[in-house]
């Protein structure tokens, strides 16, 4: 058991640090492009805050969505158009026309959370493939927000003692830890990478974005669960998604004790994993719709100061 558990142990850390180099191309590649994720370097009248990391689809800065346009520029702006003018390294949509506000997926939600699998409204994303996905799974699988969840879920699985048998303290979270990591990585690469790969699926997230009801695209969310797209853009099975989270499961029964790898205990994690996609989902829906209105109601606060400031001007002139 010990040695299988090194084995699988130095497996993940190898296929980590191993195809990490490879993964840096990616902020000279295609996604650095923009075209991809509709990163949040693009914010509109946002300045920009390239993160100096090594992930770019997942090691994604987020653009202080607060920062203004000159006053003299930003009491200009007409605040009900959603589409205000962009940089140029700003994500357009198929026609070329920039994405609206409430459709501009960052990169990083609030800072720290990747969002590196979701396109933005009407973006042209790059086509999938066994290279695109492998270096998006790689980001995603080193990204450092990856290992503060690890942190934290290994915590709270030992304090619910949820696996007895892993033991409390130090060597109990190390247990849970080692664990979690090779959960969290294999159902990474067998769901974003390989199973995609193999069937052509695009198992990214598609917002649907506004223009719909919320009860509407609360059931969009749970229904991609279900749902993928064939590398066609038709709408499939998600065989590749679920399939990672099964194939996760039957293959951590080989580095999980046996009072820890039953049906019921593999199919509550397999559950789990379902829920936290779906939470995680609704949040990359929903957050350009929040991000938005709070961008919006920054610069109209900006705009009459300035309008405020020039007229206090103008009236000392006089």
């Amino acid at each position: 058991m010990v040695s299988l558990r090194s084995f699988f142990l130095i497996l993940g850390l190898g296929l980590t640090l191993g195809s990490h180099a490879q993964s840096l191309q990616l902020e000279a590649g295609s996604l650095t492009h923009g075209s991809l994720l509709a990163a949040d370097e693009a914010v509109p009248g946002g300045g920009q805050n390239p993160e100096p990391s090594d992930s770019s689809n997942q090691s994604e800065s987020a653009d202080a969505p607060d920062q203004a346009l000159p006053e003299s520029a930003e009491a200009e702006i007409d605040q009900s158009d959603p589409r205000v003018q962009q940089d140029s390294n700003a994500p357009v949509d198929a026609d070329g026309n920039p994405i609206p506000l409430d459709r501009l997926q960052p990169k990083r939600i609030l800072g720290f959370m990747p969002n590196f699998r979701t396109v933005s409204g009407g973006a042209a994303a790059p086509p999938p493939g066994w290279k695109y996905n492998f270096t998006v799974a790689t980001h995603q699988a080193t990204d450092y927000s990856t290992f503060l969840f690890l942190g934290l879920t290994s915590l709270t699985a030992e304090g619910m003692n949820m696996h007895a048998s892993l033991g409390k303290g130090v060597g109990g979270f190390y247990a849970y830890t080692w664990r979690g990591f090779l959960d969290k990585t294999d159902n990474t690469y067998l769901s974003a990478w390989l199973l995609p790969s193999l069937i052509h699926e695009d198992t990214r997230f598609y917002a649907l974005g506004d223009g719909h009801s919320i009860p509407i695209r609360a059931l969009y969310v749970i229904s991609r669960q279900a749902v993928a797209k064939t590398y066609g853009g038709r709408q499939t099975p998600n065989i590749a998604g679920l399939g990672g989270k099964v194939l996760t499961q039957v293959v951590s029964r080989y580095y999980y004790p046996p009072s820890a790898a039953t049906f019921p205990v593999l199919a509550s994690k397999f559950g789990y994993s379902v829920m936290r996609d779906v939470i995680f989902s609704t949040i990359r829906e929903f957050y350009p719709d929040i991000a938005a209105h709070y961008i919006r109601k920054h610069r109209e606060k900006v705009a009459r100061l300035a309008a405020k400031d020039a007229q206090s001007a103008e009236n000392s002139v006089h």
